[in-house]
């Protein structure tokens, strides 16, 4: 990837996206953002959170980690990219159920089924 478009999407885009999730899921969970570090280590947001104390069964605590596909990231440099992005952002709720749901997770509980789950080459459409 481009690392001028790299540089932009972890300075601009990506802690957009941070404060969306925090938005949705409070603040009992950590959110970090670890930066592109070249080619096969993209921009991680990862969100980490301990087990709500009413959660029963073999559950593990939050453990979820998102990247994005580089040619989507490249796209937000795009004649539209900002109002795509914008789009995205106003998704971000919905496609977090969607996630929820298709890969076993609760964010209302701060659990999931697998120790870790990767959320990985997502797109940027609203």
């Amino acid at each position: 990837m481009n690392p001028t478009t790299a540089h932009l999407f972890d300075t601009e885009y990506a802690p957009r996206i941070a404060q969306a999730i925090r938005d949705v899921i409070g603040p009992n969970a950590r959110i970090g953002l670890e930066p592109y570090g070249g080619p096969g280590r993209p921009t991680t947001l990862t969100i980490t959170a301990q087990i709500a104390e009413r959660v029963r069964g073999a559950r593990h605590p939050l453990n979820l980690h998102m990247t994005w596909d580089e040619c989507e990231i490249e796209s937000l440099t795009e004649r539209n990219g900002r109002q795509r992005f914008e789009h995205y952002l106003e998704a971000l709720p919905r496609k977090l159920a969607a996630w929820q749901a298709a890969r076993d997770f609760d964010l209302a509980s701060r659990s999931q089924a697998e120790p870790f789950i990767l959320l990985g080459n997502l797109d940027l459409e609203g």
